[in-house]
């Protein structure tokens, strides 16, 4: 017994070790970082200090905060309206062709994300493949500016996130007993009933799980606003790394991804109440 209690701990050992090597202390430098002062030249002093706290209180980075907010609110909000659809349909499907459009829906996980933001740059500039479409059907007389804008990055957004929301709804909506559905037809309800008050509310976890898969990540992704909006739309994933490597103002940048890490933990902590789900089961 004693030997299968110590072969147990060097199962979970190496997981523990990982865990407190790439995790654990990498947030507690973070955490110590961002209550130290920058330095005039280089660096930061040894001096503790809530400065950094409280400068993200200056209108100038309240109004970067309430933009990616937003931006991941309505990059949320079209992914549930495009995405629970085609998961929902995606999971009433043949199974042979079910397997086909999985496969479409995650053939883009196996290119770079860089390259596929470039290939948008391309379908959207003054000289790109839309524009030139558009004006070869006469809808314009002159090329739209659609790249650079809030449009191109909210675009950007949707269509990286997208499979995040479709997975967890189609994987909600495969687990459902239909039996349910068929019970609230033979009550009396039509369709829409049927749907509003059975169908909607057993896959709720999956839309949810698919919410905080989508919400999250379009707060930070400064990649896909600095190509598609050209710089000009700041997110915070934007403003921490602008603090990190050009304005080498390491602690302000480490309390900004602080900020970033409570967030993320009040969304799954409210993901967890309302579904009352330890994780995002309905996802993985």
């Amino acid at each position: 017994m004693k030997k299968v209690k110590n072969y147990n701990w060097a199962l979970v050992l190496p997981i523990y070790a990982f865990t407190i090597l790439f995790v654990l202390i990498p947030l507690i430098y973070i955490v110590v970082l961002s209550l130290l002062r920058k330095d005039i030249l280089w660096g930061v002093t040894n001096e503790f200090t809530l400065q950094n706290y409280r400068k993200m209180f200056d209108p100038v980075y309240l109004r970067t905060f309430a933009d990616s907010l937003g931006l991941a609110f309505g990059t949320t909000v079209i992914t549930v309206l495009m995405g629970y659809p085609f998961g929902y349909f995606m999971a009433k499907l043949a199974p042979k062709r079910r397997a086909f459009v999985m496969l479409l829906v995650v053939v883009p996980f196996w290119t770079n994300a860089l390259v596929r933001i470039y290939g948008w740059m391309i379908i959207l500039r003054a000289k790109g493949v839309l524009n030139h479409l558009l004006m070869s059907l006469g809808l314009i007389d002159t090329p739209l500016k659609i790249l650079y804008t809030y449009g191109a990055v909210l675009l950007g957004m949707v269509y990286s996130l997208l499979p995040f929301m479709i997975l967890p709804v189609y994987t909600s909506v495969e687990k459902m007993d239909w039996s349910l559905v068929e019970a609230a037809r033979d009550l009396g309800a039509n369709a829409v009933q049927a749907f509003l008050t059975v169908t909607l509310k057993l896959t709720l976890p999956g839309v949810l799980s698919g919410f905080v898969l989508v919400f999250v990540p379009s707060i930070g992704l400064f990649f896909i606003s600095d190509l598609l909006g050209g710089g000009k739309i700041m997110l915070v994933g934007n403003l921490i790394k602008n603090q990190l490597m050009q304005a080498r103002d390491w602690p302000f940048g480490a309390a900004l991804s602080v900020v970033m890490m409570i967030m993320t933990f009040a969304i799954i902590f409210l993901y967890r109440k309302l579904t009352h789900s330890s994780d995002l089961e309905e996802f993985f």
